[in-house]
């Protein structure tokens, strides 16, 4: 094994009942910010052992099997640092940005993550950026998206607008659009989706949806089009918790279509035949990701006054799984 710095352990003893799975599969749906082509790497570079031995990405993992991970990481700094990474820039003048975040890219630096985010690149565009968080290596950041959705985001440049900005969120009058791709059809063509979320008691790194206990959220929904086995729809937040959106519509047995955490990656509708196993498997491999896009971003300027509300087209990877599934 290839001398490193410092390493994080990870340790998973399979159950009873575990379907098999491909060994790389299984580990970028377990490891948070984890990647699959990252996971491969880890595996080449004998960094997976499955049963005390190092075995091939593909290997299909089983009920009693005990695989062992050690990753790899630097030391963490105190500070992000600048970064030439390009950005799209929707909007900006002196006081905020909005940002067009794509597909793949973490908002801050964090755990396995300290370089190549929004943050890095955000410092290498302007030294303007609120520190009202009180981790340093999240300056302007006034709200998030997950890694693998795309869209619209927006940046304080100080502390004031920050501060305004984030009253606006708490009291939930910002207007947030997202369109998701899910499985199956919705009962209605449009609704509302009201629980709580909370933290899974299984696995802590994943969230569900609860009828009292965690926090509340309060999803709002509209069914754009349908198709054979998935349906597109428009999705606007009345609250801002942790994944949920993704956590909302799993709980309604229609997950994101390519959610590997919250079940997208599995068939939801239609027949389980091997002609559609076989679409499916084409489908994904177009959109290798939740299929979730921040669309619509609406809020009022903390100095101006000004309503100011932006709309962005989904990413090419969204746009193509469409035209496929318009086929049918």
């Amino acid at each position: 094994m290839p001398n490193i710095i410092t390493e994080k352990n990870f340790r998973f003893e399979l159950t009873e009942g575990k379907k098999k799975e491909r060994l790389d599969k299984f580990l970028t749906s377990q490891l948070e910010n984890a990647t699959r082509s990252r996971i491969q790497k880890l595996i080449d570079s004998e960094y997976v052992l499955v049963n005390g031995r190092q075995e091939n990405a593909n290997y299909l993992v089983r009920a009693k099997d005990v695989i062992e991970v050690s990753i790899p990481i630097s030391p963490r700094p105190e500070f992000a640092e600048p970064e030439a990474i390009p950005l799209d820039i929707v909007y900006e003048d002196e006081y905020l940005l909005v940002v067009n975040k794509p597909a793949g890219m973490v908002a801050h630096p964090a755990y396995g993550n300290y370089t190549g985010t929004l943050v890095n690149a955000l410092l290498h565009h302007t030294n303007q950026l609120s520190d009202l968080n009180e981790n340093p290596t999240r300056p302007g950041i006034v709200h998030r998206i997950d890694k693998n959705t795309s869209g619209l985001l927006l940046i304080a440049k100080n502390e004031a607008v920050h501060a305004g900005l984030a009253l606006q969120f708490s009291k939930h009058t910002v207007e947030r659009e997202y369109w998701a791709i899910i499985w199956g059809r919705m009962k209605t063509s449009e609704g509302t989706i009201d629980t709580y979320i909370a933290r899974s008691k299984r696995d802590r790194k994943v969230f569900v949806a609860t009828e009292s206990e965690g926090k509340h959220a309060i999803t709002n929904f509209t069914v754009l089009e349908q198709y054979l086995f998935t349906s597109l729809i428009s999705l606007k937040l009345k609250t801002g918790r942790t994944h949920q959106i993704r956590v909302h519509l799993s709980s309604l047995g229609k997950p994101i279509f390519g959610d590997v955490t919250y079940g997208g990656t599995s068939i939801h509708a239609g027949e389980q035949t091997p002609k559609l196993k076989t679409r499916v498997q084409n489908l994904l491999e177009i959109m290798p990701r939740q299929a979730l896009h921040a669309k619509t971003l609406g809020f009022i300027h903390p100095v101006t006054k000004e309503l100011l509300r932006f709309d962005s087209e989904p990413p090419k990877d969204f746009q193509d799984l469409l035209t496929e599934l318009r086929k049918t």
